[in-house]
C-alpha cells in the first residue's frame, strides 16, 4: 500500500543510555500489531536489537526501523543507540525524521547525552517531544523529571499524558488532549485499556489543559485571536493549533508511561498519528554547483530526488542502501542517476524495514524511508534524481571520531583481507574512519570511542576469522627551526666517464607557525643554470620529509638559494638534489632545530559533580583551560590539550566519571616542546626507525 505525505509520520527514539528506547519501540510494535509479543531486551529477541553483537552485550549499537498504522497514518519509527560511541546512527535518524522524540528516565531525569542530542536537534530545528519513561519503578517522580525538562532543556514542556501514581501505586495514564484515561491491565502483559478519567486528577488534568490550549492558541494567529476573545478553544481548534504549533517548534509535548507494562502506548500512537509533523512542513537542505545552500520543500508533485542516509551488508540481501525520498517517488527496477559520482544507477528491488526483516516494496512515495537492494554505487551521503542534476543534499553532519588505535593483522597473509574489511566498515558507519598514516607506516583506525572501535575489530575477528593486533598509534609530530643558518655543499662523484657534480649555498629561516613552507631563487649572474632549479627544490622537499632531530616532517622554513656552481659536463639535476639535500640538514644542525607537537581543541561535556575532576586531569595532561559552562547541572569545559595526552581519553573520562561524560576533539595547531619531554619523544622516534630498519 503506498501512502502520501500526509499519512506518513517519520519519528526518532533517542535519549541517554539505558532510559528505555529500545522497550518502547518494541512495545509499539506490538500496540501496533506489528508482532505478536514484546520481548524483553535481555531475551535478545526484540526486534530491533537483532545484530549479534547487539545480542550479546544487551545495547543497541544500530539505529533500526519499522513502521505500523495507526488512523491511517503509517508511522515509521527509528529506535536509536543511546551510548556516545554510537551517535553517527543517531543523527541519521533526525536526518530523516520528521519529530525526534527523547526518552527520559521518571526515576534519573534529563542526562548527558540527552542534553547534547537536545542541543543537535535545536540547531537542526527539529519537532521534538520528550517521553519521560518507567513511571511505574521505585523512585520514579514525574512532577520532579518535568522539573528537571524545563530546567536542563531551557523549555515549558506541555504535558499531554499525566501519569496516574508512580511506582508501585502506578495504574496508567492519562490523554489530557481527548481527556480519557488508560488502565493498566494485571500484569501489564495486554494492553492498556480506555476508562473514564479519576475524579482525583480532574485539576491536574485542567491545568494541564489549559496548558495544551496556550500552545493551540499559539500556532495559529486566528486561534490566538479567538483564545483572546473567549478565553479557551474548542477541541477541533486545539487540533488545528497543535499541529500548526509543533511544526513551529512552539511546544514541546510530554507524553508518559511505562512501555513495559504497555503503559502509555496508545495515547502517544494517537498524539503521533494525529498531530505530530508529517514530511510536508518540513524542508531539507541542498548545495547548488556553485556550493550555495538553499532549503528544498519535500514535495511529491517535483522530480525525484532521494538522500542516501545509511549504507549495511546484509549476509543474505548483500549491500542495502537506506534511503529518505524527498520528492516524486521512487520506483524498483528503474534507472536513477546517481549525482555524487556523476553516474547512472539501475535500481533493482525495494523494501521497507521492519527491524531485520524487509518487505518488499514497488515504489517508495515522498518522504517516506526504504531500502533499495543492491546498488553498487551507492553509498551514504549520496544524492539521487530522476536525470541530471544542478544541486545535491546536504551531506550528514557528522562528529569527528575521538578514538584511535594502530591496527595490523598478526598474520601477514591476512593484512588484504583486514584492510577490506575495514573499508567496508568504514564504509557502513561514517563516523568509523580507516586510513594508512605513510609518515608512521601504521593502518589507524578511529572510532567515537572504545567501545566503538572495539565492536568494529570483534566483528571483524568473528566474521573473516583474523587475528588482529594493536596499539597507541605515533603520534604525528614536526620538526622546524628557530633562527637563521647558513651551509654549502658540493656533492662530487668520478666513476669513469661522465661523473656527477653540483654545489649549492643555501640559507634558511623561520616562518610564522602555519606558514608551511617558502623557497626563494636569489642566484644573480647564472652560477647555475635554470634548468637545475628544480632539481634543487626537490632535494630541498627530500630534506624536509625526515628532519635532523627525530626524523619527522620538517615546517615553517623559508629556503632560500644564494649561489652555487655546475660543472659544463659532470652536472645534472640528480646532482644538485642530491647537493641541496645535504646542504639543508647541515643548516638545520646550526639553526636551532625544535619538536613540535600536536595541540587539539577538546570540549568535553559531563555533570557539575564531575567538573573539577574532569579539569584536575586535563592539568596532569599539559591542558589549557579556556574556559567552561553550566547549562541545567550539565558542565561544558574547553581545553586546548596536546594530542599525545588524549590517546586514551575516552577510557581515562569514562573511569573520572563513571561513564557518563562525553568529548569532541579537532586539531588546532602545532607547538614547541623541549626538555625531558622532547627528550622522550626523540628517543622512542630512534626505536621505532631500528625497528623499521631491521624490518
Amino acid at each position: 500500500m503506498s501512502y502520501g505525505i500526509d499519512t506518513i509520520k517519520n519519528v526518532s527514539i533517542a535519549g541517554h543510555g539505558g532510559t528505555g528506547k529500545t522497550t518502547l519501540f518494541e512495545h509499539l510494535l506490538y500496540a501496533g500489531g506489528v508482532i505478536q509479543k514484546a520481548e524483553p531486551v535481555e531475551s535478545g529477541k526484540t526486534v530491533s536489537d537483532s545484530s549479534p553483537e547487539e545480542i550479546e552485550r544487551k545495547i543497541s549499537i544500530h539505529t533500526a526501523l519499522a513502521h505500523i498504522t495507526r488512523n491511517g497514518k503509517k508511522i515509521n519509527f527509528f529506535d536509536t543507540p543511546g551510548s556516545p560511541d554510537f551517535t553517527g546512527d543517531v543523527i541519521l535518524s533526525f536526518r530523516a525524521c520528521d519529530i525526534a522524540v527523547l526518552t527520559v528516565d521518571g526515576r534519573s531525569g534529563v542526562q548527558i547525552e540527552t542534553i547534547k542530542l537536545w542541543r543537535n536537534l535545536a540547531e537542526g530545528q527539529k519537532p521534538r517531544g520528550i517521553f519521560v519513561t518507567r513511571l511505574d519503578e521505585d523512585r520514579a517522580d514525574f512532577d520532579k523529571t518535568l522539573r528537571d525538562i524545563k530546567d536542563k532543556c531551557k523549555v515549558a514542556p506541555a504535558p499531554v499524558m499525566l501519569p496516574m501514581g508512580a511506582g508501585a501505586a502506578y495504574k496508567g495514564v492519562i490523554d489530557v488532549l481527548n481527556e480519557k484515561a488508560y488502565f493498566v491491565q494485571g500484569d501489564g502483559s495486554a494492553l492498556e485499556k480506555e476508562g473514564e478519567i479519576p475524579a482525583e486528577y480532574a485539576e491536574a488534568v485542567a491545568a494541564a489543559r489549559e496548558r495544551l490550549i496556550e500552545a493551540a492558541a499559539d500556532g495559529d494567529d486566528t486561534l490566538m485571536d479567538r483564545y483572546l476573545e473567549k478565553g479557551s478553544l474548542d477541541a477541533e481548534e486545539m487540533h488545528t493549533g497543535l499541529i500548526e504549533a509543533i511544526a513551529d517548534h512552539k511546544y514541546v509535548p510530554v507524553f508518559v508511561g511505562a512501555a513495559v507494562k504497555n503503559s502509555g502506548l496508545i495515547p502517544f500512537l494517537d498524539f503521533i498519528a494525529d498531530i505530530a509533523p508529517c514530511p510536508k512542513t518540513a524542508k531539507d537542505v541542498v548545495v547548488d554547483g556553485e556550493g550555495g545552500k538553499k532549503d528544498i520543500s519535500i514535495d511529491p508533485a517535483l522530480p525525484l530526488a532521494a538522500f542516501v542516509i545509511k549504507t549495511t551488508y546484509d549476509q543474505f540481501s548483500g549491500k542495502l542502501s537506506w534511503v529518505k525520498v524527498i520528492n516524486g517517488t521512487l520506483s524498483g527496477d528503474s534507472e536513477v542517476y546517481n549525482v555524487s559520482e556523476n553516474k547512472k544507477e539501475r535500481i533493482g528491488k525495494l523494501f521497507l524495514c521492519q527491524g531485520k526483516r524487509l518487505e518488499e516494496t514497488s515504489e517508495i512515495s515522498t518522504g517516506d524511508v526504504g531500502v533499495i537492494a543492491k546498488a553498487a554505487s551507492l553509498k551514504t551521503n549520496d544524492t539521487i534524481t530522476s536525470g541530471g542534476s544542478s544541486f545535491a543534499f546536504l551531506p550528514l553532519r557528522l562528529p569527528e571520531p575521538v578514538h584511535s588505535v594502530a591496527v595490523n593483522a598478526a598474520a601477514k597473509k591476512d593484512d588484504d583481507k583486514l584492510g577490506a574489511a575495514l573499508i567496508r566498515a568504514a564504509e557502513e558507519d561514517l563516523t568509523f574512519r580507516y586510513t594508512f598514516n605513510t609518515e608512521t607506516k601504521e593502518a589507524v583506525i578511529s572510532g567515537m570511542g572504545e567501545l566503538h572501535v572495539t565492536i568494529i575489530l570483534d566483528k571483524i575477528k568473528t566474521s573473516h576469522k583474523i587475528e588482529i593486533e594493536t596499539h597507541i598509534p605515533r603520534v604525528p609530530y614536526r620538526e622546524t627551526i628557530t633562527k637563521k643558518a647558513t651551509a654549502e655543499y658540493t656533492h662530487k662523484k668520478q666513476s669513469g666517464g661522465h661523473g656527477q657534480f653540483g654545489r649549492v649555498v643555501i640559507e634558511i629561516s623561520p616562518l610564522p607557525r602555519g606558514d608551511q613552507y617558502k623557497f626563494n631563487n636569489k642566484i644573480f649572474g647564472g652560477s647555475v643554470s635554470k634548468g637545475y632549479i628544480p632539481g634543487i627544490e626537490k632535494g630541498v622537499h627530500d630534506a624536509m620529509d625526515r628532519g635532523v632531530m627525530a626524523q619527522y616532517p620538517v615546517v615553517d622554513v623559508e629556503v632560500s638559494l644564494l649561489d652555487g656552481k655546475e660543472h659544463p659536463v659532470d652536472s645534472n639535476e640528480l646532482s644538485f638534489r642530491l647537493a641541496a639535500r645535504n646542504a639543508f640538514r647541515e643548516s638545520m644542525k646550526h639553526a636551532g632545530p625544535t619538536l613540535l607537537e600536536p595541540i587539539t581543541n577538546l570540549t568535553v561535556f559531563v555533570e557539575d559533580k564531575y567538573l573539577g575532576d574532569v579539569m584536575s586531569d586535563l592539568s596532569g595532561k599539559r591542558g589549557k583551560i579556556l574556559g567552561q559552562d553550566t547549562v541545567g547541572g550539565i558542565g561544558e569545559i574547553r581545553a586546548q590539550v596536546p594530542q599525545s595526552e588524549l590517546l586514551r581519553y575516552s577510557i581515562d573520562l569514562r573511569s573520572i566519571t563513571s561513564g557518563t561524560g562525553s568529548f569532541s576533539v579537532e586539531f588546532d595547531h602545532y607547538a614547541p616542546i623541549s626538555g625531558k619531554i622532547a627528550d622522550e619523544v626523540i628517543k622512542a622516534a630512534a626505536a621505532f626507525h631500528v625497528h623499521e630498519e631491521e624490518d
